[in-house]
């Protein structure tokens, strides 16, 4: 059987591009799956898995539980808000505590940059990265990818713009690596203020008018602006940012061709895009959501398999 060369999913950064084919073609396995009338396997009936969230999320988590219940894993759910780490226990002691009742992998999510692979570094299972801090966010850079394949048939060669909020974006970052993998061009479109001084380095082009980023890229994928994570105002106001980086049904339809929307989702109705926007068949959002499902099952099921070896 063919293998991840890796042992836990830390990052795109981490991985190649064998491993995100292989995803693909496994999530390709279980999106028919899911689709049937009875939605479960049994390939992991003998492994646990412990959900550990120190962050607010409602689809990530409820992506992640969906998946490994249609495996037919055992799960466990572990809120911060009500644990020991409240008390001052240590990551390490709180993932330890977990690991000594069997877990055999753990899907984090965190607030500090680089928690998960510090974790995989310290215990003994299997790390899943469900989002640390501004860094990534490597599922979601997965099925974003896998639903622009399934959208316009491959991902090489194809243009991308991501806009909004590229700072505090760990989606960004993820999406970033996982396109230019897979031989897409990458642009990013959004206030000075919000797009980070090493974007460049990455390879990445930035644009900073909206209309010209649309008329260039074959997708947009539209950021939320994470207020949660601002210390300070990075743009006047939120009408503001709406009127030059908002995409309405109107810009839309003057554009001389059809684009793909994406957004990782929560959305802003009205900011990032319109609602008639976000429901126009032009939006792939609510694919992003179920194709989340099946690409987090491709994960966990390699990963869980490397385990049982």
């Amino acid at each position: 059987m063919k293998e991840l060369s890796v042992n836990h999913l830390l990052g795109i950064k981490y991985i190649n591009k064998h491993d995100i084919d292989l995803i693909f073609e496994t999530a390709d396995h279980f999106k028919e799956v899911i689709n049937r009338p009875i939605k479960k396997v049994p390939s992991l009936r003998d492994i646990t898995i412990a959900n550990i969230f120190f962050e607010n999320s409602t689809r990530t988590k409820l992506s992640f539980e969906l998946a490994q219940k249609r495996l037919s894993a055992d799960v466990i759910s572990f809120s911060a808000a009500q644990s020991s780490v409240k008390k001052g226990e240590t990551l390490i002691d709180t993932v330890n505590n977990i690991l000594s009742m069997k877990v055999d992998m753990v899907v984090m999510r965190h607030s500090n940059p680089g928690a998960a692979y510090f974790l995989s570094q310290n215990v003994n299972a299997s790390i899943v990265n469900a989002g640390d801090g501004a860094h990534e966010h490597p599922t979601q850079g997965l099925l974003d990818s896998f639903t622009i394949r399934e959208k316009l048939g491959e991902v090489a060669g194809k243009k991308v713009v991501i806009v909004g909020d590229i700072l505090h974006s760990r989606v960004a970052l993820s999406n970033i690596y996982a396109l230019q993998m897979q031989g897409a061009e990458v642009k990013v479109c959004g206030p000075k203020t919000l797009i980070p001084k090493y974007i460049e380095s990455l390879g990445v082009t930035v644009e900073p008018n909206l209309r010209k980023a649309l008329e260039w890229c074959d997708v947009a994928n539209m950021l939320r602006v994470q207020n949660e994570r601002m210390d300070v105002n990075y743009f006047p106001s939120t009408r503001e940012y709406a009127q030059q980086y908002g995409v309405d049904k109107a810009l839309l339809d003057s554009l001389n061709k059809e684009i793909v929307i994406m957004h990782p989702g929560p959305i802003n109705r009205g900011v990032e895009i319109s609602s008639d926007v976000a429901d126009s068949q032009q939006s792939v959002i609510l694919n992003q959501v179920e194709n989340g499902v099946a690409v987090r099952m491709a994960v966990i099921y390699l990963l869980a398999s490397k385990i049982k070896q």
